[in-house]
C-alpha cells in the first residue's frame, strides 16, 4: 500500500509542476557545425518566419472579422457567391510564396547533393549492429561498435553520461576537409545520421548512397542509426571525432601501419594462449550481444554456444559457420567482417571457453587457405 501511495505521490507531483520532470529540451534545431547545418538551419527559420506571418495575417484577419461583424453589434450574414478578384488572388498570393520559399530550398539541396570534388572519400557500411569505416584513399578500415557496458543496459550499473551512444572506435575526420560518404548496408536498411552535421543517408543492400559533410570545428559528434534495422536497432550509435588536418595526417599513418602489421600477423606462429586472449576480446565485441558473454545464447533466436554441437564438432564446420553465416537465421556471416587472426582467435575462443574445452586450435593460416577456397 505504501509503495502504491509513493507511485500516485510522484504522479500527482509530475502532473502539478512539470517543469520538474522535464530533462533538458529545445524549442527549435541546432545549427549545427557544417555549412549544410546552418543552410538548413537558415532556411528553416526562413520558413518558419514566412509561416508565422501568414499565421498573424490569417487569424488576424478572421478573429477581427468575427469580432467586429458580431451579432451583437447588429450586423448580418450576407449571402454571397463567387468573386473573381478573391479567387485570382488567392491563387496568386499562395503561388508567389511558394516560389519565395522554393529559391533558397532548391539551392540547399543542390549544394547537399554535389559531392564532387572531395578530399577524403569515405565508405560507410551498415551491419546488424555495428558500423564499419574504410577509408578508400588509404586502404585501411574498422568496425564502430557500442561501447556502452552490458550492465549499463541491464541496469546493474548507474547510466553513463553518454548512455548508448558511445563507441570504441569513432569516425575520425579532418578539420576543413571536404569528406565524402559512400552509405550502403550489408543486411538490412539503416540509416546514417549525425544531426550536427545536417547530414542523415539510407544505407540501403546493392546501393551506394552519397553524402558529404565539411567540419567546421574541432570536437567529438554523436548519432544514431535511425531506420528500425532489427532488435538491437537502439544499439547502434555514431560517433564522429573531427580533428585539425596535421592530427588526422598523423592518425591515419598509424592506422595504416597498424594495418599492415595487421597483415603481417596471419604469418606469425600463434600459442592457443594467445589466441584466446585475443578471442574472448573478439567475441565480447562481436558475439556476446546475441549469444551472451557466458555462452548462454538467447534461444531460439540465438542458440548457446557453450555445449552446442557447433563449438565442440568439426573444426570445418564450426570455420563455415562462422565465415558464410547461416541463411535464413539471425547467424551474420563474418568471413567479409573480422581479419583472418580474429576469425581464428574467436573460433579458438569458442571452441575452448566456458566448459566446452575442446583443446584445438584454429591458426590464421587456416583461414586464409579457407578464404582461398572460398574465392
Amino acid at each position: 500500500m505504501r509503495v502504491h501511495a509513493k507511485r500516485a505521490g510522484a504522479l500527482l507531483g509530475g502532473l502539478m509542476f512539470p517543469a520538474w520532470s522535464q530533462a533538458d529540451w529545445t524549442l527549435n534545431m541546432r545549427p549545427g557545425v557544417t555549412g549544410i547545418s546552418n543552410d538548413i538551419f537558415s532556411l528553416h527559420m526562413t520558413i518558419l518566419w514566412i509561416c508565422v506571418a501568414i499565421g498573424i495575417v490569417v487569424f488576424g484577419v478572421m478573429f477581427w472579422s468575427i469580432f467586429a461583424h458580431r451579432k451583437s453589434q447588429g450586423h448580418k450574414a450576407s449571402n454571397f457567391h463567387e468573386n473573381t478578384v478573391v479567387e485570382i488572388l488567392w491563387t496568386i498570393i499562395p503561388f508567389v510564396i511558394l516560389v519565395i520559399m522554393a529559391i533558397p530550398a532548391t539551392a540547399t539541396l543542390i549544394n547537399m547533393y554535389d559531392t564532387t570534388e572531395p578530399d577524403v572519400n569515405i565508405r560507410i557500411t551498415g551491419y546488424q549492429w555495428k558500423w564499419q569505416y574504410q577509408y578508400v584513399d588509404d586502404n585501411f578500415g574498422y568496425f564502430s561498435n557500442l561501447a556502452t557496458p552490458p550492465d549499463q543496459i541491464s541496469n546493474r550499473e548507474d547510466k553513463g553520461e553518454h548512455y548508448l551512444l558511445e563507441v570504441d572506435n569513432p569516425l575520425i575526420v579532418p578539420v576543413g576537409k571536404k569528406i565524402r560518404f559512400l552509405v550502403t548496408s550489408n543486411d538490412v536498411i539503416h540509416s546514417w545520421w549525425v544531426p550536427e552535421f545536417g547530414v542523415k543517408k539510407d544505407a540501403i543492400p546493392g546501393y551506394i548512397n552519397e553524402t558529404w559533410a565539411k567540419v567546421d570545428e574541432p570536437g567529438i559528434y554523436r548519432g544514431q542509426c535511425t531506420e528500425l534495422c532489427g532488435k538491437n536497432h537502439g544499439f547502434m550509435p555514431i560517433v564522429v571525432k573531427a580533428v585539425p588536418q596535421p592530427e588526422y595526417a598523423a592518425w591515419v599513418s598509424d592506422q595504416k601501419a597498424a594495418a599492415e602489421k595487421e597483415r603481417e600477423l596471419t604469418q606469425k606462429d600463434w600459442t592457443m594462449e594467445e589466441l584466446m586472449a585475443r578471442g574472448e576480446k573478439v567475441y565480447q565485441t562481436t558475439c556476446a550481444a546475441c549469444h551472451q558473454p557466458d555462452g548462454s545464447g538467447s534461444p531460439p533466436a540465438f542458440p548457446a554456444l557453450n555445449g552446442s554441437p557447433i563449438a565442440t564438432g568439426d573444426q570445418a564446420g564450426h570455420i563455415n559457420v562462422v565465415f558464410n553465416g547461416r541463411a535464413g537465421t539471425a547467424m551474420q556471416a563474418f568471413g567479409k567482417q573480422l581479419s583472418e587472426v580474429d576469425l581464428a582467435a574467436v573460433i579458438t575462443y569458442e571452441r575452448n571457453a566456458w566448459g566446452n574445452k575442446k583443446g584445438d586450435m584454429v591458426t590464421p593460416k587456416q583461414i586464409l587457405d579457407y578464404k582461398k577456397k572460398q574465392q
